[in-house]
Formats: structure tokens, sequence, C-alpha cells
């Protein structure tokens, strides 16, 4: 009974060896297909595909590189053409607030012209006429002036009584006098200005020296 019972187990267990050597082999013959099929697509590219990659890579940017360089020159050329029209209307504003100034100037003269048409010989009339022309003058400069400083930063400034300064007035006229201590402006005849504060022009002026 042993011995029987023994042979058939032994039976059984060659069956068994026989049927998992079969299944490894398979496997085996498997994995080798697939390996092959691995290799097959990591083949390393030919001489002649690696040079084709690299020329279409760079015409690739050298297209690149001409569209950045057009955008560049476009964007160069619109920025100096912006650049020279904020040129030429750069004073547009002031040249608004001056030709206002010269309607006032037209509206004085047409009724300083009216008024001196009615006066006809009349003194006194002509007198009138000549007082308003006068004051509507006054008024217009005083006007411009105060836009001119208070808008533009223009200023004008007085020299008469002031200790001379070669960076605020020009002397052209001098005299010598024994009584002071340092050149003083005696007489102003054209006004200086200053922009923001720094002097466009300086006043000419007439300035006493002192004699020693």
């Amino acid at each position: 009974m042993n011995e029987s019972s023994n042979n058939v187990t032994d039976t059984i267990t060659m069956e068994d060896t026989v049927r998992a050597a079969e299944t490894n082999e398979g496997q085996e013959i498997t994995g080798g297909s697939g390996n092959g099929e691995a290799e097959k697509a990591e083949k390393p590219l030919t001489q002649g595909e690696i040079i084709a990659d690299l020329e279409a890579k760079l015409a690739e940017a050298h297209d690149n590189y001409l569209r950045k360089a057009a955008d560049f020159e476009n964007y160069r050329k619109r920025m100096n053409q912006e650049k020279i029209t904020a040129v030429e209307y750069a004073n547009q504003s002031l040249l608004l607030d001056l030709v206002s100034v010269i309607d006032d100037f037209e509206r004085a003269i047409k009724s300083a012209g009216t008024q001196r048409e009615a006066a006809g010989s009349d003194t006194e009339q002509i007198a009138s006429s000549y007082s308003s022309l006068y004051e509507g003058i006054s008024m217009i400069e005083k006007s411009l002036v105060s836009q001119l400083e208070n808008k533009w930063g223009l200023k004008r400034f007085d020299s008469a009584g002031e200790a001379f300064d070669p960076n605020r007035h020009e002397a052209i006229m001098m005299e010598k006098s024994a009584e002071l201590e340092e050149p003083v402006v005696a007489e102003e005849f054209i006004k200086g200005y200053t922009l923001k504060e720094r002097v466009i022009r300086p006043a000419k002026v007439k300035v006493v020296m002192p004699e020693k």
C-alpha cells in the first residue's frame, strides 16, 4: 500500500516539474521578444537623421530671429515717430494760451479804434480812448504774466536796488561810487526771467561799482 502510494506521488511530482519547466521556458521566450522591441525602439539615430533634425531646429530658430528682429525694428520706428511728434507739438498748450492773449490784444485794439473814430476831433474823448486802451493792455499784460508764472513756471524778477549777481544780471552800463562797498544794480533796462528757479534770461541792468 505504501509503495503504490509513493509511486503515484512521484508520478505527480514529475508531471508538475515538467509543466513548470515548460511554463518558465514560455516566459523566457516571451520576455526575449519584449526586449527585442525595446532595443528596436531605442535604436540610435543615424548621422543623416541627426543632421536633418539639427537643420530643422536651426531653420526654426532663424525664422524666430527674423520675426523678433522685424518686431523690434517696427517698435524702434514707432518710438522714433512718437518722439518726433512729441517734440513738434510739445509747445501746443503754451501756444494755445498765447493765442488767447492775442485775441485779447485784438479786442483791445479794435475797441480803441472804434472809440477813436467816434471821438473825431474831441480831445477829451481821444484822451478817454487812450486811457481805455492803456488800461486794457495793462490788464492783458498782467493776465499773461500771471498765467505764465502759475501754469508754466515762468517768472520775471525785479533787479533795481539788488546786489549785482552775474548769474542773474547782465551789466550793460556801469558807474562808480565812493558810497558803496559792493556792486549794486542801479537801474533795470530789461527784466530777467526764471523758469522753475533757473535763470533763462538775465536782466539787463546798470551797475554802480565801489571805487575801491
